[in-house]
């Protein structure tokens, strides 16, 4: 059966995935529904044939995982298959899960192109498209848990379980296939996160290594945070409880954060307090994460308040 299309239509800079210009210039486009172009699956294709002939002891992996498919929903689906089998759990029986589930779901098809994206733009590691597709686990993580989140919401959820389980074993990404995750969105590296049940993260936001994003103790119902769009989550910070992480906040890097933090502000310390106010609309997207300077000052100016014009003993 060939592969649906994807149409590409243009939108404002800043916004969506990339085609090539006629100067060889990217220039910003979104999708739409119909299709007659995909061109991140052109490029992408064209990337693995450089590579193969680059490095022709890999045309045999790039040509199975790339070019002998016609789209990129076929593509993921070999790779994260290949990636996330077992002896109980075969290549063949995942590639028809996804293939069931990817082809079927225009919002899926939507979101990994612009994941893609986003690994491209955001990761400075991630030289071209293909190596997000074939080698970044924060991507496969982040695809895999679309597919479990799609099949949980069918109401197949031991299958949507068992493959969280998996991405768990394999990754080391805990997410559970219930939480709701928008588009554009940056796993860096992906160890170590933990994503809870009723957790919801919004699009364009970047999470790095380390990240929890979980409850409090035993309590049930909505019990998790909620990310806002273009919201920055640097490594190791654990963010607990049903509170909410403002639109294009930034949490610096370990931080422990069990109040709600308002938009476009920078939280740091443990427990996590605001200590400045962010530039960028969305620090997410230029993954500026250098907190010291505010940090530092504000620190500075709480010291200067307790001390209370009193000099330190000699």
């Amino acid at each position: 059966m060939a592969c649906r299309c994807v149409v590409l239509q243009e939108l404002e800079e800043g916004e969506g995935v990339k085609k090539m210009k006629s100067d060889g210039n990217p220039k910003s486009v979104g999708l739409r529904s119909e299709c007659l172009d995909d061109p991140i699956w052109d490029i992408i294709r064209a990337e693995a044939k450089s590579e193969a002939e680059k490095e022709p002891i890999l045309s045999s992996f790039l040509y199975a995982s790339v070019l002998s498919h016609d789209c990129l929903e076929r593509a993921l689906g070999f790779v994260l298959a290949n990636r996330l089998q077992n002896p109980t759990l075969l290549a063949t029986q995942l590639m028809d899960i996804f293939d069931d589930v990817v082809m079927n779901d225009r919002g899926i098809q939507h979101a990994i192109r612009l994941d893609l994206q986003a690994f491209k733009d955001r990761d400075p590691a991630c030289g071209s498209y293909s190596w997000a597709l074939l080698y970044l686990k924060g991507y496969h993580s982040l695809q895999s848990y679309r597919v479990s989140h799609a099949l949980w919401n069918q109401g197949r959820k031991i299958l949507a379980l068992a493959l969280q389980s998996r991405i768990s074993e394999v990754f080391a990404v805990d997410i559970h296939p219930a939480a709701r995750i928008g588009e554009g969105i940056l796993l860096d590296h992906g160890t170590g996160l933990v994503i809870g049940e009723t957790a919801v993260v919004g699009n364009k936001v970047s999470l790095m290594q380390g990240v929890t994003l979980g409850g409090t103790g035993k309590e049930v119902g909505d019990r998790h945070p909620k990310i806002g769009p273009g919201a920055l989550i640097g490594a190791g910070a654990t963010i607990l409880g049903n509170i909410t992480v403002g639109e294009g906040a930034m949490i610096t890097a370990g931080s422990l954060v069990l109040k709600s933090v308002p938009p476009h502000s920078m939280s740091a310390g443990n427990p996590a307090k605001v200590v400045g106010y962010v530039e960028e609309p969305d620090p997410s997207l230029t993954m500026k994460h250098d907190a010291s300077k505010d940090y530092f000052e504000h620190l500075s100016h709480s010291v200067s308040g307790r001390s209370n014009g009193h000099s330190f003993m000699k």
